[in-house]
């Protein structure tokens, strides 16, 4: 079955498609991050220490960045339809695992598990939202997906923490099923099946997609990212050190920084269908601008929550800009390169948190945001350079349309 008439692409069926595919990344998000609010009850439940338990938060992210791209490489040549719901099927199972397991040791492998389809999930979906849609609205479809993980956070992570205070981990984990069960029912009716327009062979999709015009682009992602999350993972302490506050106060201004990284993915995707190659120079300049100023005003609380603010809608609303740029840039095999940007992401996280915990005990809270800085401003003559970045002359029957900016010359 062919992709939907260009008449369809914006009607109500689309729009049941894009929520169904965030629905599902809400959960995946959901998933990765709510484990960190309830890890000391996971801990004294099954018996090991704090630091062990969070080798689960690792065992998830290493399944991002190394099963996603591995499993997308062994399903290339499924259907798009099968692997997403597929995906969901082995997400809920071993979430229910997690919820029923007393050892850690399965655990650890349902996390891994958990992660790997995560990863392969979001690349599939986010190829699947960007054909879905007409040419020029690929930026906001991939945002749709994005901002399911975005909003997981704000919404998701608070709630699913809630509940294994009051009703015990195990309850967290019910919950992730419950929902992932229904993101799957809605996958089955709402999400048509799109006929996948690249090659299945393996090595045609990782020559396009390991290009060096891909790679280039996937390592401005985990500098951008890496560079946030040197400062972000963080926060916490910095607001404490450096700005003077103390308790729920953290808490608000955490939202504010999540709210405004929802958001931030939403509108992004909007800046993307304009130029994504040209957003992300923005949002790079902007983030500099950001860090600077949070050096000069961290002192100050509501300097410091206007900041975050415009640093969270800023450094997430760039992920729809990054993908599509990934997507373009591989062509035929963006298939594969969705997942490697999701990889991207993920590793510039975890580096970045890496970074910015050297940096807190070596030099003190306040210092992460000078390493962030450091970081984004050395990201910033390759993100003006990567403008220059064009996708391969055989990419327009088979990607989404080109981004303006980045292919001028590229037919539609």
């Amino acid at each position: 079955m062919t992709s939907p008439a260009q008449s369809e692409r914006s009607g109500p069926r689309t729009g049941f498609a894009l929520g169904t595919l965030a629905l599902g990344a809400f959960v995946m998000g959901t998933a990765e991050l709510v484990i960190v609010g309830i890890l000391n009850l996971i801990a004294d439940d099954i018996d090991v220490s704090v630091g062990t338990a969070g080798l689960l938060v690792t065992a998830y992210a290493l399944g991002i960045c190394l099963g996603g791209p591995l499993l997308t490489a062994a399903t290339i040549k499924l259907g798009r339809h099968m692997l997403l719901w597929s995906a969901l099927v082995v997400f809920l199972v071993a979430n229910l695992l997690s919820a029923v397991t007393a050892a850690y040791a399965v655990l650890l492998v349902a996390r891994v598990v958990s992660g790997a389809v995560h990863g392969l999930f979001i690349g599939v979906a986010s190829v699947m939202a960007a054909q879905l849609v007409a040419a020029g609205q690929q930026g906001r479809a991939v945002a749709m997906v994005f901002g399911g993980v975005a909003v997981s956070t704000v919404i998701g992570v608070p709630l699913g923490t809630l509940v294994g205070q009051n009703l015990g981990w195990q309850a967290t984990f019910y919950g992730i099923v419950g929902i992932t069960a229904v993101a799957l029912l809605a996958t089955l009716v709402l999400v048509p099946r799109v006929a996948s327009t690249g090659p299945t062979h393996l090595g045609s999709q990782a020559r396009y997609a390991f290009a060096p015009r891909v790679l280039g682009q996937l390592s401005l992602g985990l500098l951008l990212m890496g560079g946030q999350f040197a400062a972000f993972t963080y926060l916490a302490s910095y607001l404490e050190d450096v700005t003077g506050i103390e308790g729920g106060a953290v808490s608000a201004f955490l939202l504010v920084y999540g709210v405004a990284s929802a958001i931030g993915v939403f509108g992004g995707g909007r800046f993307a269908d304009s130029g994504a190659a040209r957003t992300l120079v923005i949002a790079n300049v902007v983030l500099a601008v950001c860090l600077t100023a949070l050096y000069f005003v961290g002192e100050n609380p509501v300097l410091t929550a206007v900041v975050l603010a415009v640093w969270g809608l800023v450094g997430f609303g760039l992920v729809p800009s990054f993908l599509l740029r990934v997507i373009t840039l591989a062509g035929p095999g963006g298939d594969l390169a969705a997942t490697l940007g999701a990889s991207a992401v993920n590793a510039g996280i975890a580096g970045g948190a890496a970074l910015g915990g050297w940096s807190v005990e070596a030099h003190g809270a306040d210092s992460v945001v000078v390493v962030a800085l450091v970081i984004i401003l050395v990201a910033l003559p390759a993100t003006w350079a990567a403008q220059r970045l064009r996708p391969p002359s055989d990419a327009a029957p088979q990607t989404p349309a080109p981004d303006p900016v980045a292919a001028p010359s590229t037919p539609s």
